[in-house]
């Protein structure tokens, strides 16, 4: 296993629709592995392939208090309630940098497993909240989108201060 080295925001990899990944390939699997061990070291809950610049359809995700990790090869949401839900969100791609997002409260995702078996699950809670937030980046969609105008500004304004005072550092 590996760490890799996470891209940040505005990276163009991280604002393009990623490819389906070959789930059952053993490439596949070893991205999985890195980019959980990438995951932790960041430290962070959830991570797409997209955020170490490898535009593919793979999601990880490690809940704190969960059943472990949990791989999801090419995921799309199949369903979601009307009922929402507001948590922090915040991304390994850009460090530092949390806001208030508001989603759907459940949904339901079809994916592939490492074993090619393709399968559906339903969520609520902190996961529903990563799945829809890794599969937006794996759309393109990075999460700052989800915020209004006013959030939207001020965390990039946190993000450029942030920049300039580590690269003054």
């Amino acid at each position: 296993m590996a760490i890799l080295p996470l891209i940040r925001f505005p990276h163009a990899c991280l604002q393009q629709v990623a490819d389906p990944v070959d789930a059952t390939s053993a490439r596949t699997a070893q991205l999985a592995r890195d980019l959980l061990e990438t995951m932790h070291a960041a430290p962070g809950i959830g991570i797409t392939a997209c955020h170490v610049g490898i535009p593919l359809r793979l999601v990880v995700i490690d809940l704190p208090d969960g059943p472990g990790p949990r791989i999801y090869a090419n995921p799309d949401i199949i369903w979601h309630n009307t009922e929402t839900a507001t948590a922090e969100e915040g991304s390994v791609s850009m460090p530092g940098i949390h806001a208030p997002v508001t989603r759907p409260a459940r949904v339901r995702v079809r994916h592939t497993g490492l074993d090619g078996i393709m399968m559906e699950e339903e969520a609520g809670g902190l996961l529903a909240v990563c799945l829809q937030h890794e599969i937006d980046q794996i759309n393109g969609i990075f999460w700052t989108r989800r915020l209004s105008p006013l959030r939207r500004d001020r965390a990039m304004k946190r993000y450029s201060r942030q920049a300039r005072l580590n690269g003054a550092g």
